[in-house]
């Protein structure tokens, strides 16, 4: 089939060629409601503009995105923006707001560009419905690496796909022809439930997490299998799903110290969660590992240094990085033509908040 071009675009949408081009290199020259149609013709015939369709020699841009969509943690969960300022910030390092999971998979994707000579083109959505960005960068770039969640799902990716290699980082897609770098979610969990049943003779755990992510969900799915693959009582299904950046945060959680119900153990989504689950148990007088065994996953440095020190998953994300990189790399700028996945181990880090350190 033959690629779609912008001639092809100014044509659906009855613009010229420049127009096409400002429309997506620079919209503030372009009446919106030009532009929407610009774009619209694009949506219908899968185009993403080309970097090598703007005059450059070397018929490849020399560079590598990578898309993030709502990554960047402004303040901790739970806690609210008045309190938490940007001179907090500047006097106070605060580890449960980085590094986190997203950057540490960008320092090593950053970091192998390095190695490769290839440079970086950073980029989030600013909205939920925020298509025009991701495709801006998805035609400057020779492959591009993004993380998928629920809220990247009306991208375009199918027609991004097709058109430049993209890498999937934390999900894996069976219909998407991509490169779909992953960890080992299920083996985790399995580990780590296996631990809490066999060393510390846990007969009843709960999950907390919100399933706000494909890797949570998994996660989920998995400590519900291996539960009950153990015949471990689970409780209530999800013990909490609270949106982090809310002010309910955590409230089952709650709900649950002040009946007195809570399980032996609590098996968090994340690191993030574990560490505020660890904090509201303080403040409520319950001890942790004595009362009440928490553990996390992802193994981020807040997790290695907090008071108690948690228990946890270890995913290489800094691997992830620079496997998304050296995959998008040796691509030479040509789409993948089917999926493939890259399954990376994790390792259980045993820390004090399960009493094992």
């Amino acid at each position: 089939m033959r690629k779609t071009t912008v001639y092809d675009v100014a044509e659906r949408a009855g613009v010229s060629t420049a127009t096409v081009s400002f429309a997506f290199r620079r919209p503030d020259k372009v009446k919106p409601a030009t532009r929407e149609r610009v774009l619209k013709a694009a949506r219908e015939l899968d185009y993403v503009p080309s970097a090598n369709a703007r005059g450059l020699a070397r018929g490849k841009t020399g560079a590598l995105g990578l898309y993030s969509f709502d990554m960047m943690i402004e303040r901790p969960q739970g806690s609210d923006l008045e309190d938490f300022t940007a001179e907090d910030i500047f006097e106070h390092p605060e580890v449960l707001v980085y590094p986190l999971y997203a950057d540490e998979v960008q320092r090593g994707f950053e970091l192998e560009c390095w190695h490769r000579g290839q440079a970086v083109l950073l980029g989030t959505a600013v909205s939920k419905r925020d298509n025009g960005s991701i495709t801006d960068i998805a035609g400057r770039v020779d492959g591009l690496a993004l993380f998928p969640n629920r809220g990247t799902d009306d991208l375009p990716l199918p027609r991004l796909c097709r058109s430049i290699p993209v890498v999937r980082i934390g999900d894996a897609d069976d219909e998407l022809p991509a490169a779909n770098v992953i960890c080992d979610n299920e083996g985790g969990i399995g580990a780590l439930v296996d631990h809490l049943v066999d060393v510390h003779g846990v007969t009843e755990m709960s999950f907390i997490g919100e399933l706000t992510t494909y890797d949570m969900y998994r996660r989920f799915e998995a400590f519900r299998s291996r539960a009950a693959e153990r015949g471990i009582g689970v409780g209530r299904p999800l013990l909490d799903d609270s949106v982090s950046s809310s002010k309910e945060w955590l409230v089952n959680l709650c709900e649950a110290v002040d009946v007195e119900g809570l399980p032996r153990a609590l098996v968090c989504g994340n690191d993030q969660t574990a560490l505020s689950v660890i904090d509201v148990l303080r403040d409520a007088g319950v001890r942790v590992p004595q009362d009440v065994i928490v553990t996390g996953f992802d193994g981020i440095l807040a997790a290695l240094i907090g008071s108690p020190t948690l228990t946890t998953v270890r995913q290489p994300m800094g691997a992830m990085g620079r496997l998304a990189a050296k995959l998008l790399d040796e691509r030479g700028g040509v789409p993948w033509d089917e999926p493939c996945v890259h399954r990376l181990p994790v390792k259980v880090v045993l820390g004090q908040s399960c009493g094992c350190a």
